[in-house]
């Protein structure tokens, strides 16, 4: 015995309406296809729901018994199926972004911004982490999902390439290598390298295992963010390495920035997200519209307001 959504809805309608012709016209069906609905439900119930005559209808016990469980039914249906509407259409929702804290204050806000002129009404939530943290927190379930630099392969995760970026050097102006437009990582290693804790160095040296050893760096201060590196260049401390995304801190700090070759080493940064687990469409849209506004080029300029982190 199971009364079809088309049969409940019928019987909601007369039994608000209280009349057939009132209540067709609300579902734009023809008096006698709801006619027909209501049949097919009694049939399904086995039960007499509606009482009708000449001058008027009525409901029968079993359905004063029936209408509040069918109305609370549909509305709550309803309700159900326009949040999905809103959801699917980008009308609500939150997506939550983990990204590290270079990026965090750099590429990031400003690709917020533009997303909210585009869908004001769905929220992004981004939390700046370190680099490390940034999988685990997409693995945990506490965000949707991850920016961070490669990683190595685990199935739990899902990766999407957004960057692909070299190296730039930054050094602070009045510097010796200040008047070349370009340096070679070999400049950089007679003056002293700050550099980032973790994978960041590991992978950096690995990946100039084949440079030339005047090439070879060694860090002399290792930093857990990219902002300490930058205001320890700023201070004279010594020279480091960035991405062109983060291109308006540097400028910030009053520093200068200088492609780097010899060899030409790149950066690839990949979204994550938990494999095998659909992301919500917003979520999903907000993925697609990062990887549309970073294709578009990155804005280099500082922003205009605020205070450097």
């Amino acid at each position: 015995m199971n009364p079809t959504l088309r049969q409940m809805r019928a019987f909601i309608a007369v039994a608000k309406t209280g009349n057939f012709t009132l209540a067709a016209q609300f579902l734009h069906v023809t008096q006698s296809a709801l006619s027909g609905l209501i049949k097919e439900l009694e049939q399904t119930l086995g039960a007499r729901v509606i009482d009708r005559s000449t001058r008027r209808i009525a409901l029968t016990d079993m359905g004063n018994e029936l209408y509040p469980l069918f109305n609370q039914m549909i509305d709550d249906l309803d309700r159900a199926l326009a949040n999905v509407a809103d959801h699917a259409q980008l009308r609500t929702g939150i997506v939550r972004v983990a990204a590290p804290q270079l990026m965090a204050c750099t590429l990031l806000p400003q690709a917020i911004a533009a997303w909210r002129e585009r869908h004001p009404d769905v929220k992004v939530s981004l939390a700046d982490s370190g680099v490390e943290n940034v999988t685990a927190r997409v693995l945990s379930g506490e965000v949707d999902c991850g920016i961070a630099p490669e990683r190595d392969e685990t199935p739990e995760l899902e990766a999407r390439l957004l960057l692909d970026m070299p190296f730039e050097a930054v050094i602070p102006p009045g510097h010796p290598l200040a008047g070349r437009d370009r340096l070679a990582w070999g400049d950089l290693a007679g003056y002293p390298f700050i550099s980032l804790r973790g994978q960041f160095t590991e992978r950096l040296l690995a990946d100039m295992g084949e440079a030339p050893r005047e090439a070879t760096l060694k860090p002399e201060h290792e930093v857990n963010f990219m902002t300490t590196a930058l205001a320890m260049v700023a201070a004279g401390l010594g020279v480091t390495v960035s991405m062109p995304y983060a291109a308006a801190l540097v400028q910030r700090y009053g520093l200068l920035s200088r492609p780097l070759v010899d060899p030409v080493l790149t950066r690839r940064f990949f979204v994550y997200t938990r494999g095998q687990r659909s992301l919500s469409p917003a979520a999903e849209a907000f993925v697609a519209f990062l990887a549309e506004y970073v294709g578009s080029g990155l804005p280099r300029q500082p922003l205009e307001y605020g205070h450097v982190p």
